[in-house]
């Protein structure tokens, strides 16, 4: 196939609903900073009843109408409050900033206290004489219950550091293996070893580019040596127990087939590198096609088994 025709281009991203409310919540929680509990009666009744129009209206659609879970994960239950303690301030904070997904920034601070009094309410918390408010120093010393504690080491002879870990599978995806899996699909269509163009003084003013942004700082194909790098190095972090895909189900790290793909990912990193050593871009542009059989066959199985529109509640499962 002739240069300059791009042949696959692969997203890699898990889930589409970046925003979920578990987005932060795979690192170990704040911890309070106060002495009260949500277990003391700190929402009143009438205040989660507004609170759930709230929900019903902005974020049933993804968390489900019980806040089951669906399109993003539960935030009632075991699984959201295995992951949500500390500060109420985190949560009412995770809310405004970043919900409803498609629309982040549309509640005020005070209608995501109200949403938080209806998940308060939904966890079995019982309401107080008085409304939680919505001041972040008051939010702050209340705890909504225990997070999580980091694993202690592992030792096998020699100490190991073990981690919990910090983002979900889809937060992985877009931050590590779509850009750097792109910087190798980039060769199809750009020589790593063509001069790089003169961009004019004032290109990109009141913009920002990722593809331009640090330019000049690694030569060309040093670059792409190093995003196949990061496909290798990456690919232990699909196996990191206690992930989360995007919607809050588990990652599959003990299934045999998840294995196999994780596998698969690092064996294309590394032939992706050799390939980039050998600084021709015809042979790493013939490359890509592997590198999205790759990503393509883990798709398939995990991601678009019931078709890339279904319900994303669905994912990470076969």
């Amino acid at each position: 196939m002739p240069l300059g025709v791009v042949r696959f281009v692969v997203s890699l991203s898990a889930c589409a609903l970046a925003g979920s409310l578990l987005v932060a919540a795979q690192s170990a929680p704040t911890p309070s900073t106060g002495s009260r509990s949500a277990k003391d009666g700190v929402y009143g009744a009438e205040q989660a009843a507004r609170g759930q129009a709230i929900y019903t209206d902005q974020c049933a659609a993804c968390h489900g109408a019980a806040l089951g879970g669906g399109n993003a994960p539960p935030l009632a239950g075991d699984a959201f409050l295995g992951f949500w303690g500390g500060p109420l301030s985190d949560l009412v904070d995770k809310i405004q900033k970043t919900m409803p997904q498609n629309e982040p920034g549309k509640l005020t601070r005070q209608q995501s206290a109200d949403v938080a009094a209806y998940m308060l309410q939904a966890n079995k918390f019982p309401p107080g004489r008085t409304d939680l408010q919505a001041d972040d120093a008051v939010l702050k010393q209340i705890a909504l219950a225990p997070g999580l504690t980091p694993r202690p080491p592992v030792t096998n002879g020699a100490q190991t550091l073990s981690f919990p870990p910090g983002g979900n599978l889809n937060q992985v995806m877009r931050g590590i293996l779509f850009p750097n899996a792109n910087i190798i699909f980039n060769v199809q269509t750009n020589d790593p070893s063509a001069p790089a163009p003169t961009l004019p003084v004032n290109a990109g003013k009141g913009t920002f580019s990722m593809t331009q942004w640090g330019a000049g700082v690694y030569k060309s194909w040093e670059i792409v040596d190093y995003a196949a790098i990061a496909l290798v190095e990456s690919a232990p972090l699909m196996l990191t127990p206690g992930r989360r895909c995007e919607n809050g189900r588990p990652v599959p790290v003990q299934d045999a087939d998840w294995i196999r793909f994780t596998r698969q990912l690092a064996d294309t990193g590394r032939a992706a590198y050799k390939a980039s050593q050998t600084r021709n871009q015809e042979m790493v542009s013939d490359f890509t096609e592997q590198l999205a059989e790759t990503c393509l066959a883990c798709h398939q199985v995990y991601r678009d088994n019931r078709g890339r529109n279904a319900d994303q509640s669905t994912r990470c499962i076969k």
